[in-house]
């Protein structure tokens, strides 16, 4: 689903770059329950990939960039009596403004701000050891929108692009949760990015 829609954005538009990025993600869960938990939730780190394409706009300080990417998501819990995790993954599709700001030589800082839609595709919770699956809890599934900032400081490769290392935060939500447990998401990503010129 999430391809379909990719695919007309790239088409209708040149692409001018191509970019690859991975990263670590440092998550914390907010969880809303009837009944609470009796430990709390404690942050936990899980990896992010990306790639798309990057296109200039008027002024050509300004660009858009789609892609597609896995995030994971993951937390723990516990005392000396128990002990919980939950580790998950989202396949997305991450939509994105991005304003460069020129330094020295070809040296930039970019300020990125944007929306990612993705949906669950692997889910686990463990509880002292036993595992259950998350993909059909309703917190957890459906539709996770996560508006995003970010910020890049970014290098040349010669003639063939740049390489870019940034820093960002995101906040998930599941907007068709109509349960009442209720859970969103606070992400720092830190990441690594490769960015090849191909006009």
């Amino acid at each position: 689903m999430l391809l379909l829609t990719l695919i007309p954005l790239i088409s209708t538009s040149y692409a001018q770059r191509a970019y690859f990025s991975t990263g670590t993600n440092f998550s914390s869960f907010n969880f809303i329950s009837p009944n609470p938990m009796l430990t709390p939730l404690v942050g936990g780190t899980g990896s992010n990939h990306e790639m798309g394409l990057s296109k200039n706009l008027k002024p050509e300080s300004l660009s858009y960039s789609v892609g597609v990417n896995l995030n994971e998501y993951n937390a723990m819990a516990g005392d000396f009596a128990n002990s919980y995790s939950w580790n998950t993954k989202y396949f997305g599709l991450n939509n994105s403004i991005e304003y460069s700001i020129p330094l020295v030589g070809n040296f930039r800082v970019i300020l990125q701000g944007g929306l990612n839609l993705s949906t669950i595709v692997f889910g686990k919770q463990a509880i002292n050891g036993v595992y259950y699956d998350l993909i059909d809890q309703k917190e957890f599934a459906g539709l996770n929108l996560a508006p995003h900032v970010h910020l890049a400081f970014t290098a040349p490769m010669k003639d063939i692009g740049f390489i870019s290392l940034g820093y960002g935060v995101n906040k998930s939500f599941f907007p068709l949760n109509n349960s009442e447990e209720k859970l969103s998401i606070t992400t720092k990503q830190f990441v690594f990015g490769l960015h090849f010129n191909i006009n």
